[in-house]
């Protein structure tokens, strides 16, 4: 049996610094306070590192990639620690830097916004493979958000022109604010608007990431207690919009056009199966994770 002990006075047994720790020490290097932060955020996040780096290319205001290939044996910002504070507390590293990466192009983000997610680009991938070497000419994204998958489908097709439509106006100006900072204000129009309710016309490509979380299902601190809830919960089941969604969508395509819309994990079948219902031929398109992340309707 182990005997417990007590240290002898004197001979406390002392903690390794972190990065929280040592605000009144020397300034360290770059390299040494994105080690200790990833320490740090060992507990709180499941890419510590990659999280540490982008702090700090933050506070020096500069790319990732220009800390890692030269500037990492500079001195920390001070403005680290409180950016790395913030981290701690579970907020999304998009909010705290102010941006995210999504496919080609780089997006403003901020609280209030659903941050864009990688899983999303395998819409832009289904839709790709879809139209092969051709092009949509009229792309309609909605739950548009801050612009993500519309601005990335005009940066991937530029002659293309296309509308984002959003319930949240504080969504909106984001995405007017995206469109503008990537020279695609011209091609991207932007509307307040109820999912498809009022929407004219007829477009090659529908595209649309709803609200698909059930009110029970758990979810990381992150985003339960920072990203926007009308965003991510669509009643019990997770399906409350796809079921808004779908009976509007068959007169807003246009022929030989294709409706694409991102999916949980689970929910492919229930999704088809409505979509089958009003109509459409369904196909489904897996993320890297190897589940299925996106239904398209044809």
């Amino acid at each position: 049996m182990l005997r417990q002990t007590t240290p002898k006075r004197g001979r406390r047994r002392s903690r390794r610094p972190t990065a929280r720790l040592c605000r009144d020490a020397p300034p360290m290097t770059a390299r040494h306070a994105i080690a200790a932060a990833a320490r740090d955020l060992a507990g709180t996040s499941p890419t510590p590192r990659l999280d540490a780096e982008l702090l700090m290319a933050h506070a020096m205001g500069i790319s990732r990639e220009a800390l890692l290939l030269g500037r990492l044996d500079e001195s920390a910002p001070a403005s680290f620690a409180g950016l790395l504070d913030r981290r701690l507390a579970h907020e999304p590293i998009a909010y705290i830097t102010g941006s995210r990466a999504f496919w080609t192009i780089e997006l403003a983000v901020g609280p209030g916004v659903l941050v864009p997610r990688a899983d999303s680009e395998t819409l832009i991938e289904a839709a790709i493979d879809h139209f092969g070497a051709a092009s949509p000419t009229t792309i309609l994204d909605l739950g548009t958000g801050p612009g993500t998958l519309l601005l990335a489908a005009l940066d991937q097709w530029p002659d293309a022109t296309g509308l984002g439509v959003d319930a949240s106006p504080l969504a909106l100006d984001y995405a007017r604010r995206n469109a503008g900072d990537l020279g695609m204000a011209g091609r991207a129009t932007f509307r307040l608007g109820d999912w498809a309710a009022g929407v004219t016309g007829r477009f090659d490509l529908v595209l649309a990431n709803p609200p698909y979380i059930g009110t029970d299902e758990r979810l990381p601190r992150e985003v339960r207690d920072h990203e926007p809830g009308a965003a991510l919960f669509a009643g019990a089941d997770g399906l409350n919009d796809y079921r808004r969604i779908v009976p509007q969508v068959r007169a807003l395509l246009a022929p030989g056009g294709a409706a694409i819309l991102e999916i949980g994990a689970t929910q492919a079948d229930a999704v088809s199966e409505l979509l089958a219902a009003a109509g459409f031929a369904v196909t489904r398109r897996h993320d890297l994770g190897g589940h299925a992340r996106a239904v398209i309707a044809t």
